[in-house]
């Protein structure tokens, strides 16, 4: 497993994905971009299955994902069964998201946050430990599949 985080956006979230990787490079953290690599119009499963097969994979313990609502890059993401992406719209649900659910991969909302606070969901995302204990019984029932 890469000790690095992976990266992928839609062109909603281009820019703001630009701006995180200024803030990884600022923390001393690597990263590996799934692109989108401009604001041209993309279909975001594109990007975003790539990063999360490899997350699935366990190529990366965490990733980054965001498009407009962050709901479409979480949706696609979650249909991997080692993928916990969770939707953080402020710094304390991205610290509950890795608390409670061991969350791998944080979706940002580009179009319903500004940078300030996604800097900060990601600096709390990426230094927040899973609690473990009652939670890693909940964390794993995740997988269960039903059909």
């Amino acid at each position: 497993m890469k000790n690095i985080i992976a990266i992928a956006s839609d062109h909603a979230g281009y820019e703001l994905k630009e701006i995180i990787k200024a803030h990884l490079n600022s923390m001393g953290i690597e990263y590996e971009d799934y692109g989108t690599y401009n604001d041209t119009c993309v279909d975001y499963p594109d990007m975003i299955h790539p990063i999360a097969s490899d997350i699935n994979k366990n190529k990366f313990e965490k990733g980054i994902i965001i498009c407009g609502s962050g709901n479409g890059v979480a949706m696609t993401a979650n249909k991997y069964l080692n993928v916990r992406a969770a939707l953080c719209w402020t710094p304390e649900v991205a610290k509950f998201a890795r608390l409670h659910n061991d969350a791998n991969i944080v979706s940002l909302p580009a179009r319903f946050i500004d940078a300030d606070t996604a800097k900060e969901i990601v600096t709390v995302f990426l230094t927040t430990a899973f609690e473990g204990g009652r939670h890693l019984r909940r964390v794993d029932k995740i997988k269960n599949i039903i059909s």
